[in-house]
């Protein structure tokens, strides 16, 4: 299984000065922000002198790069220093423990995620939708640095970080885990020429999200960066930079896990997927004759659980409403992560049929957040601890892509297995949502709704009413272990 995930956060400078000299995009078209599937590496820095921390001055860009300037910042919030996985509960004040504080975390980027879900809807040319909550709560995080008074109040409540005295220590520290456990994740500041930044925003940025400072000349350092980072797989990230842009804070992350029961491609056969009662699409379906599976009916959500485990402490959940159409509001209301873990029954070997694919969303994400209550970001916000002036967001571009296929898959021999309609079965073959999470944590990397695995194929169109065709792998009926 191969994931891939990017997450841009682009601030502008308010002043008129800056928009005179900004680089407008060719023709009015948007810039191209295309994906960027990073292999597993740490950021890489093309300064010719790293940061001193002895510095407690601004920053200055100028042609030459990074410069003192004598403004006095004002005090950042919190500790500057990470802390390590075993001192989080001496370093966050109260009575819980790393685990509780982990767990925590990733309960407030998991609900962070079902809003955007709730807020970001479908198109034809997009039926799915997939998100990164991990991605965005980092790239939101970093901002939440940079703000003071209602602001910072704002992100630390969309970020579900009241719960914690030392939000950004502890995600930091959650961070440095997953790095540790073959989640891969880059971030750069790009700060454009002449344009003053606060040390200290800079300072926590690095030692917090490993987040390095770079000087914004032209886009072709950007997509240099980019080139360097992805092993040359994407040589034009940008294709022009944004207008009035003084500032871009850059979060990627890239996941790519092995199943812990391999899928045989030789098993792989093209079925049917209902994407609602009157329209079907042909997709490639993976088959596991003796898979060993986890599943349950959940009655609260309508719907049958699967977990799908990977190597390394990570699972793929999948929650298909037997209704056939999925929820978010509903899930969103009514699911409960620690209890779905404590509800997953011991595995079970049984047929199971998974759609192969390979899809990517892209979506402008200022009309969700202004539905989720962050319009002031876009128009007014207090933003004093990155820059004296005026700053706001000017947009907030999320792109991701998800292959979930056999990679790695060994073959086994056809005649050794034995595929038998009396075994228990379990076949996703209709919308689904899913979330790809760390279990130790119970923090979700990647949530999303799947309605049509194959976009790029024909729709078949069947008769309204006439149930009585319909195959007898769609799952209205699921054949699987009692809880």
């Amino acid at each position: 299984m191969n994931l891939c995930f990017l997450a841009f956060l682009l601030l502008c400078y308010a002043k008129q000065g800056w928009t005179e000299d900004a680089i407008e995009p060719e023709d009015g078209a948007d810039p191209l922000i295309p994906l960027i599937p990073l292999v597993p590496s740490k950021p890489i820095s093309d300064l010719k002198s790293t940061l001193d921390p002895t510095i407690t001055e601004a920053l200055t860009v100028s042609p030459d790069g990074l410069e003192a300037d004598p403004s006095t910042p004002v005090p950042s919030p919190g500790p500057k220093e990470g802390s390590s996985e075993e001192d989080l509960d001496s370093l966050c004040d109260g009575d819980m423990t790393s685990q509780e504080i982990k767990r925590t975390i990733g309960n407030g980027i998991l609900k962070l995620g079902l809003w955007f879900l709730e807020n970001l809807k479908p198109s034809p040319e997009q039926p799915n939708v997939i998100i990164s909550p991990l991605s965005l709560s980092v790239a939101l995080s970093q901002l939440a640095l940079g703000a003071t008074n209602e602001t910072e109040e704002l992100l630390l409540h969309h970020l579900h970080a009241d719960a914690l005295p030392c939000y950004h220590t502890a995600l930091s520290s959650l961070l440095r885990n997953f790095r540790k456990r073959s989640l891969s994740i880059a971030s750069r500041i790009y700060l454009k020429t002449g344009f003053k930044v606060k040390q200290d925003f800079v300072e926590d940025s690095h030692k917090l999200y490993d987040s390095e400072p770079a000087t914004l000349t032209d886009v072709n350092d950007i997509n240099e960066w980019v080139k360097k980072v992805t092993n040359g797989h994407i040589s034009e990230f940008l294709s022009s930079l944004p207008l009035s842009a003084v500032m871009m804070l850059i979060n990627a992350m890239h996941y790519k896990g092995e199943w812990l029961t391999r899928f045989d491609p030789h098993f792989t056969s093209t079925e049917l997927f209902y994407i609602d009662e009157n329209q079907i699409v042909n997709v490639d379906m993976m088959l596991g004759p003796k898979y060993p599976l986890s599943v349950f009916p959940h009655h609260e959500l309508d719907a049958q659980v699967a977990r799908f485990p990977f190597k390394g402490d990570k699972s793929l959940l999948v929650i298909m409403p037997t209704s056939g159409h999925v929820n978010v509001s509903a899930i969103a209301a009514k699911l409960n992560i620690s209890d779905l873990y404590r509800r997953l029954p011991r595995e079970r070997n049984m047929q199971v049929k998974l759609p192969k694919f390979k899809l990517d969303f892209n979506q402008d994400l200022q009309e969700a957040m202004t539905n989720m209550g962050l319009g002031m970001l876009f128009s007014h916000p207090k933003l004093d601890r990155i820059s004296e002036g005026r700053l706001f967001v000017s947009s907030v571009q999320h792109m991701s892509s998800i292959e979930i296929n056999e990679e790695g898959a060994k073959a086994a021999a056809a005649t050794s297995v034995v595929i038998s309609r009396s075994n228990p079965s379990f076949t996703v073959n209709q919308p689904f949502f899913f979330a790809l999470m760390d279990d130790l944590s119970q923090t979700p990397f990647f949530l999303g709704v799947i309605s049509n695995p194959n976009p790029g194929a024909s729709i078949v169109v069947t008769n309204p009413g006439n149930s009585d065709k319909i195959d007898n792998d769609k799952p209205h009926s699921f054949d699987v272990p009692p809880k």
